[in-house]
């Protein structure tokens, strides 16, 4: 997937896809029309545009996901640290708590996921 970037009203798509799929063409036609207010060529332009970014399948009137909602925003973070970070999480990190303390909680779920993640 080369673009991880989605637009707003393509979020909305998609996030309409996720909830629904498999689901039929006619019936995403319906859908859009009923919940954006989208005309028949809308969606199917949409739909085309984020198939060619390899989240969906339309494959005999019927509407597939390639890549789950969890793959696609988790590509798209990684991808975003190392755009902005160079790839560095401890520099992510550091901008986004931006000078905030943790909370024990917070710094115990840290932990714990560092202790999963650590390369042995």
């Amino acid at each position: 997937m080369g673009e991880y970037r989605l637009a707003e009203i393509e979020e909305k798509f998609a996030d309409l896809i996720w909830e629904h799929a498999p689901i039929s063409s006619p019936d995403l036609v319906r859908l859009c029309e009923k919940q954006l207010n989208w005309k028949k060529s809308t969606t199917y332009t949409v739909l085309k545009k984020l198939c060619k970014k390899g989240l969906f399948r339309n494959e005999n009137a019927t509407v597939t996901v390639r890549m789950r909602r969890e793959e696609f925003y988790g590509l798209q973070s990684r991808r975003y640290v190392e755009d902005v970070f160079g790839g560095s999480l401890p520099h992510f990190l550091t901008a986004f708590c931006g000078g905030k303390k943790l909370s024990a909680k917070d710094a115990e779920e840290m932990k714990r996921f560092i202790d999963e993640y650590t390369e042995e």
